[in-house]
């Protein structure tokens, strides 16, 4: 038996959602109308079950991402919306609030969020003993620990492989609710990280100043997928539901084919779907929004993972500033094109952008020459002609078929058979005309049998009895393969079934017996839903309008200390700094706490 591999893409709509199938997606996640974890890309019930069945044609999945902590008057909106999802042909929903399992849920399979903190073996045991159908791993976990997971556990997981990092554990960060009462565990977070701040010491001196010193690069592990299959990852998912469809398109295509060629090298793991994928592109990760990337922390902590000088995409390092001359400059790299964005670090320290307006020659005209000067390192944050092709229908993905066409004294019959073993038959009741050119007119039925180009078939073999076919009129031959593939269609989506799964509430044992604000529970079937499992709510959620002051807002395996070479564990280069180091933002501090013991940074207020 085959192990099946997923690739799941971000679908901020419907639309996108249909390109990330169409460049190779076996799967993606769409926000639900409303209380998904990005609120503001929600998406009406008639497109999500639009998506649907697009995706269903190719095998495909979509999961409903439903995802925030609820209030109590929320709920009943939120059981109306899961029904409606389900009824929509949705493949799984993903939460985060557990008082859902305390309600009349339908039989979809339920997928645990990463804002649920899933990041122990303990935790992944309870959420797979209490009916979960797959958890999504914390960011965090390092290919050892996703291993310990894998070995308690059989539940399905899956983890994120590309996209903008949280600094802080998912679910557990309550920095944004505490500064502007936007809550990430709402679906409204203000992005806090992106902000800059000042180190001090524990004498108030300055360490850095104004720095991003809580924003991180972007994920990227590519070339990490055979060791995530080792260790017990089956879907892999590309963060990114508030990114564009160009994005999207090259990110997944590029995953496609990574997934690809370790099915390819590797026996016992197959593609998720069916279908192929032939693009108008060649993927490039560069070429696309990116903040510099990073492994993070999947071989442990090394590199250093922040990118403090600026949260903006710097996209690809291209050249290097030769000249800046009288309206123009010149550089040693890649070509640029008209159109092109560029960006360099000016001598201040901050990001500046100009704008290629045309190249001559080594001469390059931009809209601005402001704080450039030879010896800059150029990096392209807007590759003009890339996008102009991720713009255009970049990709078609077909499912390969093989036709059998037959021909009697008076009928003629084409028999069609999919990748995945679907046969359907169209038949014509016509009589034999006997031909006066043999070879024209068979020639004339394979290439009107042959022509596929506007369905989602591809033609991949085709056989003529009897092989001196009859002449048919062309409308004949059209209504024939028309009807065959049309009947085909109808077959795909009417075997294909959605996983059905009905919970049974237990008294299984959480792992903790005491729970704090850090739990969010925001209503009371999540408070009963942990009391029957042995635990007891002492505090309700921040979101619940609890003062945040001398709160924990952050827990996080990003160190500051390590960032700066002050860590006295890994680098030693600096001295560590009189403790406690705080950061400001010019209106509030917070004080930094470090568990050496197991290599976490705390934000506190």
């Amino acid at each position: 038996m085959t192990i099946a591999l997923e690739l799941l893409a971000p679908a901020g709509n419907a639309q996108i959602g249909t390109d990330a199938i169409d460049h190779g997606a076996d799967a993606v996640y769409i926000g639900a109308p409303r209380f998904g974890a990005r609120a503001a890309a929600g998406n009406p019930l008639n497109e999500i079950a639009a998506l649907v069945r697009h995706a269903h044609l190719f095998a495909a999945k979509v999961y409903v991402a439903l995802n925030t902590i609820l209030t109590d008057k929320e709920l009943p909106e939120a059981l109306t919306l899961i029904r409606q999802i389900h009824a929509a042909g949705a493949d799984g929903l993903i939460i985060q609030d557990v008082g859902l399992l305390e309600c009349d849920l339908p039989p979809i399979p339920i997928i645990a969020s990463t804002q649920m903190h899933n990041a122990s073996p303990e935790k992944v045991k309870f959420l797979e003993q209490v009916g979960f159908h797959r958890v999504i791993l914390a960011r965090e976990l390092s290919l050892a620990e996703i291993r310990a997971i894998r070995e308690q556990t059989a539940i399905e997981l899956e983890c994120f492989v590309h996209g903008a990092l949280c600094v802080s554990y998912s679910g557990q960060c309550y920095m944004s609710q505490a500064l502007a009462g936007r809550s990430g565990n709402r679906g409204v977070c203000a992005q806090p990280c992106r902000h800059c701040y000042t180190l001090t010491d524990g004498d108030g001196k300055p360490i850095v100043e104004n720095k991003y010193l809580l924003s991180l690069k972007d994920l990227n592990l590519a070339g990490a997928i055979a060791d995530l299959v080792a260790a017990g990852i089956t879907s892999f998912k590309i963060e990114g539901r508030y990114k564009d469809a160009g994005y999207v398109k090259n990110v997944t295509a590029a995953f496609r084919q990574e997934i690809d060629r370790f099915i390819a090298d590797t026996a016992g793991y197959r593609r998720a779907s069916s279908g192929r994928s032939e693009l108008a592109f060649t993927p490039d990760l560069s070429r696309t929004f990116n903040r510099g990337h990073t492994r993070y922390f999947l071989e442990g902590r090394g590199e250093k993972v922040g990118a403090i000088d600026t949260p903006k995409s710097l996209g690809k390092a291209i050249g290097t500033v030769t000249e800046v001359g009288h309206g123009f400059f010149r550089m040693k790299g890649e070509r640029l094109r008209n159109g092109d964005g560029l960006c360099f670090f000016a001598s201040s320290g901050n990001l500046s952008g100009l704008r290629v307006e045309r190249v001559e020659q080594e001469r390059i005209y931009s809209n601005t020459l402001e704080g450039l000067s030879a010896g800059q390192q150029l990096y392209r944050n807007r590759d003009h002609e890339f996008l102009r092709t991720l713009e255009k229908a970049s990709a078609k993905r077909r499912v390969g078929v093989s036709l059998r066409f037959r021909q009697s004294e008076n009928e003629i019959s084409l028999e069609v058979m999919d990748e995945d073993g679907h046969q359907a038959r169209a038949s014509i009741q016509a009589g034999y005309a006997a031909p006066q050119n043999p070879e024209a007119v068979r020639r004339q039925t394979e290439s009107q049998l042959s022509a596929l180009g506007n369905t989602i078939y591809r033609l991949e073999a085709l056989c003529i009895q009897p092989e001196q076919p009859g002449f048919l009129p062309l409308s004949t031959l059209n209504r024939l393969r028309r009807e065959a593939l049309e009947h085909l269609t109808r077959l795909r989506l009417e075997y294909y079934r959605a996983h059905a799964v009905t919970l049974t509430p237990n008294s299984v044992p959480y792992p903790e017996k005491l729970l704090d604000y850090r739990a969010n529970v925001l209503n009371r079937k999540a408070e009963q839903f942990y009391r029957r499992h042995g635990a007891t709510v002492a505090e309700p959620a921040l979101e619940s309008g609890t003062d945040p002051a001398g709160k924990r807002l952050m827990t996080t395996r990003y160190c500051i200390r390590h960032q700066l070479d002050a860590c006295p564990k890994y680098s030693k280069r600096n001295p560590a700094p009189k403790e406690p180091l705080c950061l400001s933002d010019g209106k509030r501090k917070y004080r930094l706490a470090f568990d050496c013991r197991r290599c976490e940074m705390h934000v506190d207020l």
